[in-house]
């Protein structure tokens, strides 16, 4: 009797600014596959008028060495209030993905450095409450507990002296499977 195929999984992963139009897409897609069919935190789509200035940063699973689907995704942006202040916000990893521990902190890591190299001077985002312990093992601090859509988050504030400016984005990182624990 022969023992069942493992479904493919690759081993890198490719943690960069989205740039390529299915790229943009599949970010699209899948934070409304997270945040609107799994968490129903948005009715539709998650889309609101920070999507006309974020960055979005995908993280692309490979085949072969080439990129095949995006996996996960974050958005970045400098406030519009204060420079120098920046924001991430929907980070997001595909259902299969997410025991894969290397990429909700490699988008964390491109996200944070992206906007270092571009002059940022303090990173903030609202965690949810669930996710809070990743963050604060990344070097993020607490600020406060808030309720948002909803929810209890974390305004939590990035330690940028753990982030060295990344300077080239489009490219991003490689990064290799690891097990979440």
């Amino acid at each position: 009797m022969f023992e069942p195929v493992p479904a493919y999984r690759s081993s890198h992963f490719r943690i960069k600014f989205a740039t390529a139009s299915w790229e943009r897409a599949g970010t699209a897609a899948l934070r409304r596959q997270v945040f609107c069919a799994e968490q129903a935190i948005f009715e539709g789509d998650d889309r609101d008028p920070i999507d006309a200035a974020a960055i979005p940063i995908c993280a692309l699973s490979t085949l072969g060495g080439a990129p095949d689907a995006v996996v996960g995704t974050v958005r970045i942006h400098e406030s519009a209030d204060q420079p120098g202040e920046w924001w991430g916000s929907r980070l997001a990893v595909a259902r299969d993905y997410r025991r894969v521990g290397a990429l909700g902190a490699g988008l964390i890591h491109v996200a944070v450095a992206s906007a270092h190299a571009r002059g940022c001077t303090r990173f903030l985002a609202h965690v949810q409450s669930a996710n809070a312990a990743l963050f604060q093992s990344l070097h993020w601090t607490s600020l406060a507990e808030i309720d948002l859509h909803g929810r209890p988050h974390h305004l939590m504030q990035a330690d940028l002296a753990h982030y060295p400016p990344l300077a080239d984005p489009e490219r991003g990182l490689v990064t290799l499977l690891r097990r979440a624990a």
